[in-house]
């Protein structure tokens, strides 16, 4: 028995989502093409840069919104299964039944208002291949949104373009150039799901939680619903999947914003026009972001790159890829706002990088991050 009706959410968000921007036959073609063809070229900058060997790469999947809802779809599938397995042989069919249908309509109804916000993501999460040759993960691009975002700043396309593959590739260069990461993030969310209380009693203890939560969001609060609704159990867990994602969404904004300037001659002004957007939107918009965790999202932005440049202006490259040797040399959640912390525990007191091992300074550091994953 599904704890979602995948079918259902799929069906749903794929009839909410709003249409993409109006383009001809021939721009549409045009537009796959490039971001097909940089998003291979990003993969060389990205390696150079960050001086990680990752896995040979592939072109991006270009995607519709529909096609993105679908992806998402099939990559929480992989994710519930343990839930699945630990709830459904304890769950009275007709709540089973009556439940999974509710919840696929809300997951339908989130997915649709992120599949016309989203402009790509590497995908951790999909079906397992029988035959066992595809890859374990996937770098997607969602060709409307990116179209309907460098349209509505005016800056060049074909810069924007490969400044959001950099971004998306240096995801994909993490995943797969750091063998265990991809496990930890998993064991991590897998953790954070069974630690959940299913009894009838917890259930109306959460959804009232929710409900304050949206009540103090409409107020203009800070509440969230993935916050309202975890045990303290799941918190520790939070804070360890909240520690790890910032660093790797803060890593890829550094990188994209730092190779920028050489490949992307107009990254400034992306940077500056791009913020501007993100601080943008209507009442109702900045209303379901915050319910949705987004604009929690968007601060592990600018915590995450600020901790990567930090460690690197002070450690240089290899030091700060020491964070990948293993999960406890992860920054905890503390250590992401403290980088000194994290140096003196995992390189020692004082490690200064050697100009050779320093990167370029990025001139667009004074900016605030916020990467366009979401």
């Amino acid at each position: 028995m599904q704890v979602i009706d995948w079918d259902l959410a799929v069906a749903t968000g794929v009839r909410l989502v709003r249409p993409g921007p109006q383009v001809s036959r021939e721009e549409a073609r045009q537009a796959v093409a490039e971001l097909r063809r940089l998003s291979r070229e990003a993969e060389g900058h990205v390696r150079d840069f960050t001086r990680i060997d990752s896995a040979p790469p592939e072109a991006a999947t270009i995607v519709d919104r529909p096609g993105w809802i679908r992806a998402n779809v099939d990559g929480f599938k992989v994710v519930f299964e343990p839930l699945t397995q630990k709830v459904s042989p304890n769950m009275p069919a007709i709540v089973g039944a009556v439940g999974s249908r509710i919840t696929g309509v809300e997951v339908g109804a989130v997915l649709a208002f992120l599949a016309s916000r989203v402009l790509g993501q590497y995908e951790l999460f999909l079906p397992p291949d029988p035959d066992g040759r595809a890859p374990t993960g996937r770098l997607t691009l969602v060709a409307p949104n990116i179209v309907h975002t460098e349209r509505e700043m005016g800056v060049n396309a074909r810069d924007f373009r490969l400044w959001v593959c950099l971004h998306e590739e240096t995801h994909r260069v993490q995943f797969t150039g750091v063998p265990w990461l991809r496990e930890y993030v998993r064991t991590q969310m897998t953790d954070f799901l069974l630690a959940s209380d299913m009894d009838l009693t917890t259930l109306l203890e959460r959804l009232r939680a929710a409900s304050d939560a949206v009540a103090d969001a409409i107020k203009g609060g800070d509440g969230n619903l993935i916050e309202a609704i975890q045990t303290p159990e799941q918190k520790a867990v939070l804070d360890r999947v909240t520690a790890v994602m910032t660093l790797v969404e803060g890593h890829g904004d550094y990188v994209m914003d730092a190779v920028g300037p050489s490949v992307v001659p107009s990254v400034a002004e992306i940077r500056a026009r791009f913020q501007r957007r993100r601080e943008g939107g209507s009442r109702i918009d900045q209303l379901i972001r915050r319910l949705l965790g987004i604009e929690l999202k968007m601060k592990q932005y600018a915590e995450g790159s600020h901790f990567v440049r930090t460690v690197v202006e002070t450690a240089g490259m290899d030091g700060f890829n020491r964070v990948w040797t293993s999960p406890e040399t992860l920054p905890t959640k503390e250590e992401i706002t403290a980088p000194q912390v994290w140096m003196s525990r995992v390189l020692g007191t004082h490690s200064l990088a050697s100009p050779e091992n320093a990167p370029p300074r990025d001139p667009s550091a004074g900016a605030e991050a916020a990467g366009p994953g979401a």
